[in-house]
């Protein structure tokens, strides 16, 4: 490379570690990580972390993904009109200039398949599906106008979480942990569990870190066994030769950053460092069997499997030790109708079996701990599901689905500083597109965000020449500040 090149590189590699030497002290390992870089660079490149820029409601969010999209109109979007179509060919105004993933030809409408009523003093309207969340449901906001630009899974998760379709952007709880650090510095500040088999079809991008350091990554935990693989110490391997082979590893890491000044290297001092002190309190706060036994009767968990259940009630034992995000992804509700395992009448059916009543006891026991003043939850998928019945091949299919609807899904939200009981945003008669109040993915991120203080223009690092945010530099994002309370 030439003299301005060098230049170049050498002035972005200061400005990078300044940076994650900047925000990086709030966060995972941070007294220890203080004293290394102390050793290493000299105090003086260490800074203040990152302060609120407006007051917070929340400390902490969890983020309960239904992978896969589940119907809003088998759940929470109430539609009188659709039941007088149903059967009947979808009009042409419904179909065109709209795309879809398996929907051919002209489909016939399809009426909810379970009957709605509404609960609750606030008088909300809801699916038989899930007797259990019914009886909190005047604590949760519903969205009912989410609306996103992605048809697929993939991209529509990764916009979701990331502010983008394209991988390679920071998670959400990357940004959160990014300007806020965490409050325990044993644990992660950002954690994701997963259940239903399989991970989200976005893979663990939608917990990653992006091109921000990859100290602020999601971890991933599981809900059976060691919560991180190889925590524990192979056997004949005493806790003092790890401490003792972690220290040698860190001075080899420690002359590496002096002739590199790369921040993944202290990156991977503090990883390590962080895996050991896991060792003692990630198997702690793991430890279902620790929690009584009408603990268990309220969530339905059955420790040492793994489930939505179990992740329901990590997520509330994570909470109470500090972590700053927590995100729980269930797949399986893809509903297309293509096989049993995804059709409304079956799988779907199984699928609400599976997450009714630990998110009534989440809610539940989050309140009455008193943790629900000061934390996030957020429920969704990535995008909605269509009034059609879905026709594969432009043939009736013979078990019961509905296509991908980017134009219209329903999320709800409860907990700190959301106003309970309310329902935000309507669909146009159908249940097609939104058309009241439309809610984007990136003003979902925008909302997040102010409620744990931070102002999504504001919370900015630098990337290819711009201050990226969560929601995009060329997005427009706005709070949604009619459901704020």
């Amino acid at each position: 490379m030439n003299l301005s090149q060098q230049l170049q590189h050498d002035y972005l590699q200061h400005q990078s570690r300044r940076q994650f030497l900047s925000k990086c002290v709030a966060g995972v390992g941070a007294a220890w990580l203080s004293s290394i870089t102390d050793q290493v660079i000299g105090s003086d490149a260490l800074h203040h972390p990152q302060l609120s820029h407006i007051a917070p409601k929340a400390k902490r969010v969890i983020f309960l993904h239904m992978a896969g999209a589940p119907s809003q109109l088998e759940l929470f979007d109430f539609k009188p009109e659709l039941k007088k179509l149903d059967g009947k060919p979808t009009p042409m105004e419904y179909l065109e200039g709209q795309r879809f993933a398996f929907i051919q030809g002209v489909p016939k409408l399809l009426n909810s398949i379970y009957p709605f009523h509404q609960a609750g003093e606030s008088g909300q309207w809801i699916s038989d599906r899930l007797p259990h969340f019914e009886k909190v449901i005047d604590d949760v906001c519903f969205i009912k106008s989410m609306h996103t630009n992605q048809f697929n899974h993939a991209p529509a998760q990764l916009l979701l979480h990331t502010g983008n379709a394209n991988l390679g952007n920071p998670s959400i709880g990357s940004w959160v942990t990014y300007g806020l650090g965490s409050e325990n510095e044993n644990l992660p500040g950002y954690i994701s569990l997963v259940s239903g088999g399989k991970t989200p079809s976005a893979g663990k991008s939608v917990w990653g870190s992006g091109f921000l350091p990859s100290v602020y990554q999601g971890v991933q935990c599981r809900s059976k066994g060691d919560p991180v693989l190889y925590l524990s110490n192979p056997k004949g391997v005493p806790r003092n030769l790890r401490r003792a082979t972690i220290d040698t590893i860190t001075q080899i890491n420690q002359q590496a950053h002096a002739e590199t000044n790369d921040p993944e290297t202290l990156t991977r001092i503090a990883q390590y460092e962080l895996a050991f002190r896991m060792q003692i309190h990630a198997n702690e706060a793991f430890n279902l069997k620790e929690e009584p036994q009408h603990i268990h009767n309220l969530y339905g968990t059955e420790p040492g499997k793994e489930s939505f259940a179990n992740n329901c009630l990590l997520a509330r034992r994570l909470a109470e030790r500090g972590v700053r995000y927590i995100q729980l992804f269930d797949w399986g509700w893809d509903s297309h109708g293509a096989g049993a395992n995804e059709a409304l009448n079956t799988g779907f059916k199984k699928k609400c079996q599976e997450v009714d009543q630990p998110m009534h006891a989440l809610l539940t026991d989050l309140k009455q701990r008193g943790l629900l003043e000061d934390t996030l939850v957020v429920w969704g998928g990535e995008f909605g599901r269509t009034p059609m019945r879905e026709n594969r091949g432009g043939k009736e299919m013979k078990l019961i689905g509905r296509d991908h609807n980017p134009g219209a899904f329903t999320m709800w939200l409860a907990g700190a500083g959301i106003k309970p009981g309310i329902s935000y945003g309507e669909t146009d008669p159908i249940g097609n597109k939104a058309t009241q109040n439309p809610v984007s993915t990136q003003d979902l991120q925008a909302t997040i965000l102010h409620l744990l203080g931070l102002k999504h223009n504001k919370l900015t690092y630098p990337f290819q020449g711009l201050d990226q945010t969560l929601p995009g530099v060329t997005e427009p994002a706005r709070v949604i500040d009619q459901i704020l309370a």
